[in-house]
């Protein structure tokens, strides 16, 4: 079984790359994120992966520089849960975003995270072996095969693939750039967001009614519509209406966790 890797996943709502993204950092840093940047998502994150690749820079040094851009809020490195059961253990992935967001986005992007692993089928140990053991042994390379199963994770292709059409809760997602052009969303948006639209649907509103409760009292300039739209359906939701007298009595499902790097969130708090 392979060690736990630190694997890259981009996050969204990242503005265009332009050669000023990391000139407010220091040089060290600079060059670090300029590396991790170009990296593929599903690259190897790990500190002794990172310095064989950055021979300038030593591994304490690499750690340091990855716990600076984590409070320079270009990244988050969280631990989650993979497999089920007796299975069941922790595996580290990093989270990276070249335009720099506070802990409040960040926080907020990490809940509809676990949401989506929450909503999804646990992920089995034996599928995520064969993509992390290539992770640890060689340098990730643009056209290297690992890049594949890491944008699988999620169900990109469901909406687009005309196999299987879009979800009720994709739609409205989908149709809120056509109502109003400042919350336009892309493909990618619609499908991240899915699963935190879905569970008003599954708490017995309309689709009318999570559009009303979306496009409310919007402010005069949206930077980010797809930070606003994640921020109102986790403010937003409704509460869930008991079926019968005896729901409260149910035990509810077990949610699937991500551990936030608490060193580096502690020190971007101060």
């Amino acid at each position: 079984m392979a060690k736990p890797g630190y694997g890259k996943r981009s996050a969204p709502g990242q503005e265009p790359r332009t050669r000023e993204d990391f000139s407010h950092l220091p040089t060290r840093e600079r060059y670090v994120a300029g590396f991790v940047e170009h990296l593929p998502d599903g690259a190897s994150m790990s500190v002794k992966q990172l310095a064989k690749q950055l021979p300038l820079y030593g591994q304490q040094a690499i750690s340091t520089s990855l716990n600076a851009l984590s409070v320079a809020g270009h990244l988050r490195r969280v631990r989650c849960p993979v497999g089920s059961g007796d299975e069941c253990r922790w595996v580290f992935r990093t989270f990276w975003s070249r335009t720099a967001h506070d802990n409040e986005w960040w926080n907020t992007y990490l809940a509809t995270e676990t949401a989506a692993r929450t909503a999804a089928p646990a992920e089995p140990l034996a599928a995520l072996a064969p993509a992390a053991v290539p992770q640890q042994r060689t340098a990730p390379k643009p056209t290297s095969p690992e890049q594949e199963p890491a944008p699988a994770a999620t169900p990109a292709a469901a909406p687009t693939g005309g196999a299987t059409p879009p979800s009720p809760a994709y739609l409205a997602l989908a149709q809120l750039g056509r109502n109003d052009h400042r919350l336009t969303l892309s493909a990618d948006d619609c499908t991240t967001l899915e699963p935190l639209a879905t569970q008003w649907l599954d708490r017995g509103v309309t689709t009318d009614y999570l559009t009303n409760a979306l496009t409310a009292g919007l402010p005069a300039q949206i930077d980010s519509p797809v930070g606003l739209i994640r921020r109102r359906l986790i403010d937003k939701l409704p509460p869930r209406l008991p079926a019968t007298a005896s729901t409260p009595t149910d035990t509810p499902a077990p949610t699937r966790r991500l551990l936030v790097d608490e060193a580096a969130a502690d020190q971007a708090d101060g």
